[in-house]
């Protein structure tokens, strides 16, 4: 994947990024370094032997610089996501065909037609789903006009992306619905999916916490602890069909995804509590 940066693997970073990274590599560090130290002294003691005010880290202000600095550049940038889903294979070839389309009230309209004029889904509970969808509620402008993926690959069966796979129709159609009447039919739909995309992150709101992440996969590739940064992005235009390089369903891949898929990584947050403070998990 030249030019698609994993913001988790400091060997995929451009020169012009590491350039910038290595010049601060000291004070990243001793940010990171520094932030431990804090955290043991302070954070994680209790009693008379806790000081009475938060230490302060010196490296605190080139530290949020750098972020600004990286941002900046991270904005012209594109970075590997991952989207996890449940789709049926007329909707895996229709991605495969067009790309990515925004969530909308109209695209989970069109969505719900389709299954029901294949035959998949009674007219009747397609139209449940679409007036229960949180497109008609207070949530409409935080789900429209947005498709959302995560910074790093997650394991299969991590609860947070499981119930996304489980059942058809994602966050704007199933996730909230309790009726087993309604619920029931969508386990049935398509097959649980991971796409892997490539985000230019001029498209998204997330240039910041991409730089977060970089960072802190660059501090630990120097030696450093610091979490992984993990983050959830949206794109607010859609993209084409070239943007989806992978496309897992029940494959060697979606199977270790999370683990030893992508080649490379390491979820470092796994373990990170006894690495930063010595305390089995």
């Amino acid at each position: 994947m030249p030019g698609v940066i994993d913001v988790w693997d400091a060997r995929t970073f451009d020169l012009g990024l590491l350039e910038v990274l290595d010049e601060q590599a000291e004070e990243i560090v001793g940010y990171f370094d520094t932030d431990h130290a804090i955290f043991l002294s302070y954070d994680n003691v209790d009693g008379p032997d806790r000081p009475i005010m938060r230490p302060d880290n010196p490296h605190a202000a080139a530290y949020y610089a750098l972020l600004d600095r990286v941002g900046e550049l991270m904005a012209s940038r594109t970075i590997r996501a991952f989207h996890y889903t449940r789709l049926t294979d007329d909707e895996v070839a229709e991605l495969r065909r067009s790309g990515i389309h925004l969530s909308t009230p109209n695209t989970l309209r069109r969505r719900l037609d389709a299954l029901v004029a294949s035959g998949a889904l009674p007219a009747e509970i397609a139209d449940r789903l679409y007036n229960a969808s949180p497109f008609h509620s207070e949530q409409r402008n935080a789900r429209s006009d947005k498709f959302w993926m995560v910074s790093h690959p997650i394991a299969v069966d991590n609860s947070g992306v499981a119930p996304l796979m489980a059942r058809w129709g994602g966050e704007v159609a199933s996730f909230w619905v309790s009726d087993t009447a309604l619920s029931a039919p969508l386990a049935r739909l398509g097959k649980a999916r991971i796409a892997e995309i490539a985000v230019p992150l001029e498209a998204t709101r997330h240039s910041h916490a991409a730089s977060k992440a970089v960072v802190a996969t660059f501090g630990r590739a120097r030696g450093a602890i610091p979490e992984k940064s993990v983050f959830d992005l949206y794109v607010k235009a859609s993209l084409p069909a070239t943007a989806v390089f992978a496309l897992h369903t029940d494959d060697a891949a979606f199977t270790a995804m999370g683990r030893t898929y992508p080649a490379g990584f390491v979820d470092v947050d796994v373990g990170r509590w006894k690495e930063f403070t010595g305390e089995d998990d």
